[in-house]
């Protein structure tokens, strides 16, 4: 004989029943593609069970939607930069070119750390990527953002900090 699950996942089973197929459909219409909304839609939920509040949800297609927004603009974010690796790898001769494996890891390498410079202020983010990817110096970060050396030196070390490159 089993026992009844917790009160929690019956309103959570609830919360899929009454809204999964609604959230594909609601997804699909934003992206374009029946796969990708699919996998959205469950990553919501997915994201669903790992909250406390879902049992109180007095609005769940609002729930569900704001949810779904935050995935739907990491998806975006990560397509973006796949395609910019992309055409960057395209710049580089044949034997040059990494091996598939290699891509994948290079590009997850890479979506892990757009998503932490990415919790990073702006300013911030800004003056560490212009000392560490075009090499520019703290004057002429400091000129170009129009603040204090000692400012950039601080952004530098937090997005390095941020990338846990200092110890």
């Amino acid at each position: 004989m089993s026992a009844d699950p917790p009160p929690n996942n019956h309103a959570i089973e609830d919360l899929y029943v009454e809204n999964h197929l609604w959230l594909q459909k609601w997804l699909r219409s934003k992206l374009g593609c029946v796969h990708h909304a699919a996998d959205l839609a469950q990553d919501t939920f997915v994201r669903v069970l790992g909250k406390s509040e879902a049992i109180h949800i007095r609005e769940p297609r609002s729930y569900l939607v704001t949810i779904a927004n935050g995935l739907v603009y990491d998806f975006r974010r990560r397509q973006r930069l796949e395609e910019r690796y992309l055409e960057a790898l395209l710049q580089l001769p044949e034997p040059l070119q990494p091996s598939p494996e290699t891509r994948a890891l290079q590009l997850e390498a890479l979506s892990a750390l757009d998503a932490l410079l990415d919790q990073l202020p702006a300013a911030v983010r800004r003056a560490f990527l212009l000392s560490q990817l075009s090499g520019w110096t703290h004057q002429r970060i400091a000129a170009e953002l129009r603040l204090s050396v000692a400012t950039v030196k601080r952004h530098i070390v937090r997005g390095l900090a941020q990338c846990c490159l200092l110890p």
